[in-house]
């Protein structure tokens, strides 16, 4: 007999495929659902996958669109950016996917969500965070903090044995030795090798932008038109091409950035759950924008104003990047050649804990610990609920 539905987050890669069939062992009728927000994914192979592996439905949403409108221009007209350099590709991503999740949870009759976020992460925060807001009434199953499963799957070789075992079919050609995670605003690269802060990152990691010593000589020159902080079109000044729909736009403005090797940190940044985590990034439409919003806001906007308003953009980021997008406060604030770059980092006094943020070793951390962390976060959102309720 059936546990109940579960709508898992699914991406086709070892992890969730792996969380798919051991869902299904463990009794739960599984619905795949794939989230299209700009990735290069053959979304086709990856459905074929999840139906194979035993997936009751699978639903692949194409949401380039409304993260474009809906999460990359607020992130935009708030000059987001956290920690002073990062521009919150992950962290804006992640409400998008699952607002979409917590829907066909709904339209499915599902009581139960679930995705493969570690659970020494912000992700798992994030996709919470959102399912409580939005089914407060939903039980999540997360893996990666039940003892019997991140018991069980040490690491990828743990996944790999159990993918050979039930026929999940896995990558012939060797993963690379880093996590990365992939949207039209970004590429994120962590873990593995890049877990020493001190590594360099390896010439061959970048897949978003050229590498700035192999793009052009000459530059290209733009000119963005913003309303009310939201660019409405782009034109390239010397061939006259122009765009003006949000997502021919933003992806115009990648692919001009990542020609010129725009956009590229290497942070060492401080995690929502309490450690501090290395992150490798690429955000090259985003980063012309960042700048050629903040440059344009100085222009029009007067002093005290805009030093309000820098105030609220450095809160409205944290929220993001911790999880809050759909709290009531962020609800309150969203109304509103010539590089450096840093190759890596080491220092006898620092907070940097190597083992404690590492995805292959345990260490002093108790994933389960996070559950009782993300619950009580999502307190509040209960109440705001039957407060709601009682009007």
């Amino acid at each position: 007999m059936s546990k109940g539905t579960v709508v898992l987050a699914y991406s086709g890669g070892l992890d969730t495929s792996c969380i798919l069939v051991w869902l299904k062992e463990q009794g739960y009728d599984v619905v795949a659902y794939l989230a299209n927000i700009g990735q290069s994914e053959d979304f086709e192979a990856a459905q074929k996958k999840a139906e194979s592996l035993g997936a009751k439905k699978v639903f692949i949403e194409d949401l380039r669109a409304e993260f474009v409108e809906e999460f990359i221009w607020p992130s935009v007209q708030a000059n987001a950016i956290y920690e002073d350099r990062y521009l919150l590709g992950t962290s804006i991503a992640r409400p998008c996917i699952a607002r979409r999740q917590v829907q066909i949870a709904k339209q499915e009759g599902a009581q139960y969500v679930s995705h493969g976020a570690t659970g020494k992460g912000n992700d798992q925060i994030r996709f919470e965070l959102t399912c409580y807001a939005l089914y407060p009434e939903v039980k999540i199953i997360s893996p990666w903090r039940i003892p019997e499963f991140y018991t069980r799957f040490k690491g990828r070789k743990d996944l790999m044995q159990y993918a050979e075992k039930h026929g999940i079919p896995v990558p012939v050609t060797p993963k690379a030795p880093w996590s990365m995670d992939a949207n039209l605003m970004h590429i994120s690269y962590e873990s593995g090798i890049l877990e020493n802060p001190k590594n360099h990152a390896p010439s061959d990691l970048y897949l978003m932008t050229k590498n700035p010593d192999d793009s052009p000589n000459h530059p290209d020159v733009l000119e963005i038109e913003f309303n009310r902080g939201v660019p409405v079109r782009v034109t390239h000044l010397k061939d006259g091409r122009s765009e003006d729909t949000p997502l021919d736009i933003f992806s115009f403005l990648n692919e001009i950035g990542g020609k010129h090797g725009v956009g590229r940190i290497d942070i060492v940044e401080n995690r929502f759950i309490g450690m501090k985590s290395r992150g490798i990034y690429e955000t090259p439409g985003g980063t012309i924008l960042y700048h050629a919003h903040l440059d344009i806001e100085a222009f029009t906007m007067d002093r005290e104003v805009r030093r309000i308003k820098q105030g609220l953009g450095i809160k409205f980021s944290e929220l993001i990047y911790n999880g809050f997008w759909y709290s009531p406060e962020c609800e309150f604030l969203s109304v509103f050649k010539g590089q450096v770059y840093i190759l890596g980092r080491e220092s006898p006094k620092s907070l940097y804990n190597e083992e404690l943020v590492s995805m292959d070793v345990q260490g002093d951390y108790d994933p389960c610990d996070a559950s009782g962390f993300i619950r009580v976060n999502a307190v509040r959102y209960h109440c705001r609920l039957q407060g709601d309720l009682k009007k």
